[in-house]
């Protein structure tokens, strides 16, 4: 779990660090919503339009110098829930195809199935890696200070803004301590002899629960030893705050938004219009 990269900063001067923290923050949502834009069971422009995104978002992956083999490898802990969730898309036929694959005995597999088990892990490796953009290319405190500036207009009908933006903060930055965490405490017991991979049922479980409560004491603890940090330092969420470092929004941001509403306004328009262009290619060939 060492590998693990998600909410861990790396510093780089790449043009993704440079970009202001609420621009970077417009651009994951509007990106997360052109994922995950329906464009029904027209396989060849769900595929392409994924595709685009996919290109994009290794651009992205690329200028903030995080490689696709940790993008695999911070998926290591979500393969169980991926394969669950493909071998539902595959057993459960979606009823709108006889699109016959193969057949498992008697039981038919159609191939709108696989194929919408496909998009489904593929939009969750598009959405890891747009999380892991943010992250890797973002410090924790400009996360904060974006989150405080997006939730502002709450902040005039009394919702605790700054506190809901410090403890999302928080929450992105120990993930990877407490992944940390658990590779240390797996390490630990299995000196002692516990074993997580074999066993029966009962021993498996017993297994997770002595890393489970050690993982909450030593969680409890790191959470105490924080608010006692801030609490020294003079923290209070409820007094007014002055910053040293004010967030600047350049014309390269506004770039950047202009750039990512346009990616978002041609998804929208295709899965509205179901505009195919291999469609429109093959009509225009045929003449």
């Amino acid at each position: 779990m060492s590998t693990f990269s998600m909410g861990r900063y790396v510093p780089y001067n790449s043009f993704v660090h440079r970009m202001d923290p609420r621009a970077k923050i417009f651009g994951l949502i509007a990106l997360m919503v052109a994922i995950f834009m329906d464009f029904g069971y027209s396989w060849t422009l769900t595929f392409t339009m994924d595709g685009i995104a996919f290109v994009l978002i290794l651009v992205l992956l690329w200028s903030t110098h995080t490689s696709f083999r940790q993008v695999l490898n911070s998926l290591k802990s979500l393969w169980f829930m991926a394969i669950f969730l493909l071998i539902i898309y595959i057993l459960m036929p979606t009823g709108t195809s006889d699109w016959l694959a193969f057949k498992i005995g008697t039981y038919p597999i159609y191939w709108d199935s696989i194929l919408n088990a496909a998009k489904i892990l593929l939009r969750l490796i598009l959405m890891i890696e747009l999380t892991m953009v943010l992250t890797s290319s973002t410090k924790p405190l400009d996360l904060t200070y974006a989150f405080e500036w997006y939730l502002y207009p709450l902040k005039l009908i009394g919702f605790p803004s700054h506190e809901v933006a410090m403890t999302l903060s928080i929450a992105l930055r120990f993930i990877p301590t407490i992944l940390e965490d658990v590779e240390r405490i797996m390490k630990a017991q299995s000196s002692r002899g516990v074993d997580f991979a074999h066993g029966k049922i009962g021993a498996k479980f017993r297994a997770v629960v002595s890393l489970i409560v050690p993982l909450f004491v030593s969680s409890f603890i790191r959470s105490e030893e924080l608010a006692n940090a801030m609490e020294c330092r003079g923290y209070d969420p409820k007094a007014k705050r002055t910053r040293y470092r004010q967030l600047k929004f350049s014309w390269w941001d506004l770039l950047e938004t202009v750039f990512v509403s346009a990616v978002l306004a041609v998804f929208i328009y295709v899965a509205v219009t179901k505009f195919d262009p291999f469609k429109v290619w093959w009509g225009l060939t045929l003449r």
